[in-house]
């Protein structure tokens, strides 16, 4: 959160541009029409953030996960299936992908929820549709639950909702897909296991099962993740256990919000610590598609239809 005495700091600067003369409110000088196309968004925190818009249709901003994976994999693996029927506005989280860092280090949950209604309000949009993926469902669910009457319609596509809870289920897959005796001892502590187990997995090959069916979509999902230049500031603040609101449990969340929710899990997804019963949404449709954690990379056809479907039945 912004102390009080920024916030006064901010105010005066404001009022004094105004006598001045020199400047309009932050709102005024930062409203842009909805156009096609890459471009940068600044902060009311002055960041730096990428954006790029692409398709026709309805809004859908697209939340994306890691935490830091930025969206580029998804627009070119899923996102851009979906842009000949949905406008789809592809964001950089602070700290990721192509967009800046903040110099305060400030990637709390609630500064993560502002940058989205500051875009929305700078790309003049009433309402859009909120499309996550994975660790995005935290800050999606979160933008929900501040803004309700903003989102149109909620898409959580194998979804994180509560970190701690993935973390425990990716270990324990990690530990099934090891051999017994290379199993690490359930005594020592949870981070240092997952470190021995992804450490296991990758001289095996076989840190692709985790999250991928098969070692091809892996290398799919890694070329188009390598074809950007990556920020890693956000990631490494989460890793580092400086912003325990990434620890919270979102899915009782889920049970307060009234828009519609299409929850989309993968069959064999068991790296997001949830379930189809998890979510409690009172208008949710659960759509469960063959697969583990890239739904719309395993099952492209089955995941356009229906998140298009979805949307196209959303009131408007």
């Amino acid at each position: 959160m912004i102390s009080f005495r920024l916030r006064l700091h901010f105010l005066l600067l404001a009022c004094f541009l105004l006598l001045t003369g020199l400047g309009q409110s932050w709102a005024q000088t930062k409203a842009a029409p909805l156009r096609n196309g890459a471009t940068t968004f600044l902060t009311s925190d002055s960041v730096q953030l990428f954006v790029q818009v692409a398709g026709k249709g309805t809004p859908c901003v697209f939340v994306h996960g890691g935490p830091g994976a930025g969206s580029y994999s998804f627009e070119k693996l899923g996102g851009n299936r979906l842009e000949d029927q949905l406008r789809m506005v592809y964001l950089d989280q602070r700290g990721s992908g192509r967009s800046a860092s903040s110099r305060r280090k400030d990637y709390s949950m609630a500064r993560m929820v502002q940058d989205l209604e500051e875009l929305r309000q700078h790309l003049g949009l009433q309402k859009w549709v909120v499309v996550a993926h994975s660790f995005g469902g935290t800050i999606a669910t979160a933008y929900a639950a501040k803004y309700p009457e903003r989102v149109q319609g909620l898409v959580l596509v194998n979804s994180v909702l509560n970190p701690s809870a993935s973390l425990e289920a990716m270990l324990q897959y990690g530990t099934s897909l090891l051999p017994a005796a290379e199993q690490p001892n359930p005594n020592i502590p949870m981070m240092q296991r997952f470190g021995m187990v992804m450490g296991a997995l990758q001289q095996k090959k076989l840190a692709y099962q985790l999250q991928y069916s098969a070692d091809s979509l892996a290398t799919r999902a890694s070329r188009a993740v390598r074809a950007v230049t990556a920020n890693q500031d956000f990631a490494t603040q989460v890793f580092s256990g400086r912003l325990p609101d990434y620890g919270q449990d979102y899915l009782p969340f889920t049970a307060r919000l009234t828009m519609s929710a299409l929850i989309i899990v993968g069959q064999d997804d068991r790296t997001t610590g949830t379930t189809p019963q998890s979510f409690q949404f009172p208008k949710q449709q659960v759509v469960t598609l063959p697969g583990k954690h890239y739904s719309f990379l395993e099952q492209p056809a089955q995941f356009r239809q229906t998140v298009v479907s979805f949307v196209q039945k959303l009131p408007r």
